[in-house]
Formats: structure tokens, sequence, C-alpha cells
């Protein structure tokens, strides 16, 4: 390709897909913990430019038409110039299965660390752990990264792969366990080997209890018929003297939802929590008026 094909090649509109994935990020730097900025750095690291800038608007605008994460492979397709999406593949190096071993020993030595990672969090100096074992959590800037794209572009990483980098990076926001999928070990896995190494030198690990000293499990109780009646149903009983006590509209909106975190992947033209506050701002609005003796009528704007 000339100079001159690939300066034509760049101006072309690209083509809008009915319904990519959209980045959560509106402006600014993408990934909120520092695990995904880790992530990001990698892929910036690489120095390739305004392609950076072009990824992320691809990125934020739906592009991406898909992303499938497997086990130190991440397949993708982003729509371009071209009807036909292009095919996006980005390898990461994985860990031996006596790698994986051997960090969870280090890992498991300190309390801390079996805790957080017990509980879905991933520690901040856990790249020391990694180290100490001899191993890195995130991929290196070449050896343990191949990136690929069947876009005519000569640079590699283009701004397809850029885009769906940056897509991950929200993704590891969600859930950091997908740092250790791309490694090439499951969650689910990952953590019934920690759960095999003891917590604390000289304690035993937790599935080595002897069974004299383990209590017996309590028997399933029996199931029970579904009553038909609503108000048993729902738990609730008939009150003639209601007391309600203090009502109030929560100050902050949507907060069990908040505690799902965000939206693997959306799709969607707004941010899904914004969307979702203001949708429980109308509904905490209409129960208040209804609550205080006022209607909603159909047609009205709730």
């Amino acid at each position: 390709m000339s100079y001159w094909d690939h300066y034509y090649y760049e101006r072309k509109p690209r083509i809008k897909p009915k319904a990519g994935i959209r980045a959560q990020s509106r402006g600014g730097a993408f990934g909120k913990s520092w695990w995904a900025r880790r992530w990001i750095e990698v892929l910036e690291s690489f120095n390739i430019g305004e392609r950076l800038n072009r990824g992320r608007s691809y990125a934020r605008h739906g592009q991406v038409v898909s992303i499938q994460i497997g086990q130190g492979v991440v397949k993708a397709k982003v729509q371009g110039t071209r009807p036909e999406p292009y095919k996006i593949q980005i390898g990461v190096k994985t860990l031996s299965p006596g790698q994986w071993k051997k960090l969870a020993k280090k890992l498991s030595s300190q309390a801390i660390f079996a805790s957080k990672l017990l509980a879905g969090q991933m520690p901040e100096n856990i790249e020391d752990a990694f180290k100490s074992a001899g191993l890195s959590l995130f991929p290196g800037k070449g050896k343990d990264l191949e990136t690929d794209c069947s876009c005519p572009d000569w640079s590699n990483p283009c701004k397809h792969i850029a885009a769906v980098y940056y897509l991950l990076g929200e993704e590891f926001d969600r859930d950091p366990f997908l740092i250790f999928k791309l490694r090439g070990i499951e969650r689910e896995k990952f953590i019934a080997l920690l759960s095999e190494e003891p917590r604390e030198k000289g304690q035993p690990s937790p599935k080595s209890k002897a069974p004299e000293t383990m209590e017996p499990e309590p028997a399933p109780p029996e199931p029970e018929p579904i009553s038909a009646e609503p108000s048993s149903f729902w738990g609730q009983r008939e009150n003639q003297d209601c007391n309600l006590g203090e009502v109030i509209i929560p100050e902050t909106r949507a907060a069990l939802a908040k505690r799902l975190g965000s939206f693997p992947f959306w799709r969607g033209e707004e941010n899904f929590m914004t969307a979702l506050e203001k949708i429980y701002q109308r509904a905490s609005d209409a129960g208040m008026e209804i609550f205080l003796g006022g209607s909603i009528f159909p047609g009205e704007d709730f």
C-alpha cells in the first residue's frame, strides 16, 4: 500500500454498527482501578501515537462489535471503514500450573492477600508477590503479548486493537479475576488452589481440618408448597393499624444496583448506571406521591 492509498484509507468514514459495545468512560482516562490502569499502561507503552486517540474514539462510539475472553487469548470484532468487521486477536502468555501453585503458596503466606482475593478484590501490592515468585501479573511490553488485526493498517497494534484493549481495561475494573483468566487460570480454580495452601505458617489449611472436629452439615429442609395468596407469598400480614414510620426518599439512588458494579460490555447509548438512577428517581417521586395521597394516571411521564 502506497502512502497516498494509506492516506485515503484513513480519511474514509467508519461504518457505525447497530449495537456495538460502548465504553462507560465518556472522557479522560480509561480504567478506575489500579489494575485496569496498569493494563492500559502496557498498551500506551507501544507509542503508537494518534492511533491511541482513534482507539479511544472507537471504544466510546460503539465500534467494537464483540469481545470473547478466554485463557490466554482475546478474540474480538471491530467495525471499521469496510462492510465486514475486522477480526482482532490478542494473545497473552499464560503461566504454567506449577507457576500458579508457586504463586498460590506465596500469596497464602500473607493473610491480607488471601482474604482480599477470596473477597474478590485485587491487593495493591500483589505485583510484589508475583515478582518474588519470579512471575508477572501483567504481560510485558513485547514478549508476553501478541496482537493481530485483519485490517490493512501496517501498525501493530492498530486503532482497532487499541479500542478492544481499552474496553478490556474497563472490564477488568468490573472483574479483576479476568486478568488471571487471561494469564491461564479461572477464578474458581485459583481460589481452590489458594485454599489448599496454609494461611499462616504452622496453621493447617481449611481443607485439612480433622473429620472428628468438623460439625455435621444440617439436613436440607423439606420443600414447602408456594402459597397462591399474595399476602402470604410476599410475607405481608393484614394490619388495620399500619404504621410505616418516617417515609423518605433515599439520598443515594440505585444503591443496591450499584453494589453489583458496572454492566459487562454495555451496548446502550447512555451509561447504564446513569440511566438506572433516573428510573429510580422517577419511581421514588411517584411512590412518595402515592403515599401522600396523590395518584399516578396512565399516560403520565413515569
